[in-house]
């Protein structure tokens, strides 16, 4: 199934074509007038360039307009195998179609509503043929039925016709048109975009990328660059500002030759408010007794510090370096993609 975008908007148009795959662009006056476009044939020869095939509108009162149209259109320098004229059904539609495709020029008989319509579209040698399903939709009709009767009429008549699926307004719409099996969908950007959107594949994609992003990246490529400490001469009360200020919940203790001292911890802070109760504020960090920390060396993996995270329950770990703190990870820098 050919796939198109659907727009007059430059941004749009760059983006979608950003893709490498779309096989071409359909637009229409109206799209053009929205975008506050003047210079139509400026505007048609600029896509013309930006993209593989260019679908435009041909119009007219009787056929020989329509065609009188599409040869002025061409000569502005479109390629005739890389361009497709736009045509309304109606009896002087088909008879422009049926003259254009005689001279081998690409034809898209669109507005179409009825199978009747399609059909004289079909017989009249259309290359697309294009039902507008959202705008049948509004209307109460069932446009999937019509889509899928065009499809029917091709398959069994062997008309070289593809049916375009047109008017998209969901991607619900696209799941119909794939499952009538026309040949052919053009599609504006923000459904395009929502294509390849599930939130199962989200959460499995950001798994892989976690999972990896622990086996090869390292506990100092990881950690944020802070080295929170204080010396033992620091008072409490100074401590915890630093523990602020660095956004950490436990801080590094070293002793006057930068040895380590200890990690005193959030939950150190409350337990000592338990037991001495408000006068600990003035006692120095080197009066405190401090149990072995629990630490990572900057070169392990973060996979290396999950299992430690997981083992002891524990919220920030020191990082060491040939035996010297030099900085904190917490357990949310393993979960940063």
């Amino acid at each position: 199934m050919e796939l198109y975008l659907d727009s007059a908007n430059l941004k749009e148009i760059e983006e979608g074509f950003k893709l490498g795959f779309l096989n071409g662009l359909t637009t229409t006056p109206t799209f053009m007038q929205r975008e506050g476009i003047t210079d139509i044939d400026g505007m048609i020869v600029k896509l013309s360039k930006m993209v593989p095939v260019l679908q435009i509108e041909a119009l007219g009162n009787t056929a020989e307009d329509v065609v009188k149209e599409a040869i002025r259109q061409l000569n502005l320098g479109l390629d005739p195998k890389r361009t497709v004229f736009k045509i309304p059904v109606s009896l002087e539609g088909t008879r422009a179609c049926h003259l254009l495709r005689k001279e081998g020029l690409l034809v898209n008989v669109h507005l179409v509503y009825t199978l009747q319509q399609a059909y004289m579209a079909m017989h009249a040698g259309a290359t697309y043929v294009c039902p507008l399903v959202g705008r049948l939709q509004d209307q109460g009709h069932d446009a999937l039925a019509l889509v899928e009767q065009c499809v029917k009429a091709v398959n069994h008549y062997g008309y070289d016709t593809k049916i375009m699926f047109s008017s998209v307004r969901h991607a619900e719409h696209v799941r119909n048109a794939i499952n009538v099996g026309v040949h052919t969908i053009t599609v504006p950007l923000k459904v395009l975009k929502g294509l390849t959107e599930n939130n199962f594949t989200t959460v499995g994609t950001d798994q892989f990328l976690q999972d990896t992003r622990l086996m090869t990246v390292r506990v100092k490529e990881a950690a944020n660059g802070v080295n929170p400490l204080v010396t033992a001469d620091t008072n409490l009360k100074d401590a915890i500002i630093k523990m602020t200020e660095f956004g950490f919940g436990a801080i590094t203790v070293v002793n006057a030759d930068g040895s380590l001292k200890g990690v005193f911890t959030d939950g150190d802070i409350r337990r000592l408010l338990q037991t001495e109760g408000n006068n600990i504020l003035d006692k120095k960090m080197g009066d405190m007794t401090y149990g072995a920390p629990i630490s990572i060396d900057a070169n392990a993996l973060l996979n290396d510090a999950h299992t430690i995270f997981k083992k002891t329950s524990v919220d920030t770990l020191l990082i060491t370096e040939n035996g010297k703190p030099v900085g904190m990870l917490d357990i949310q820098d393993l979960e940063s993609l």
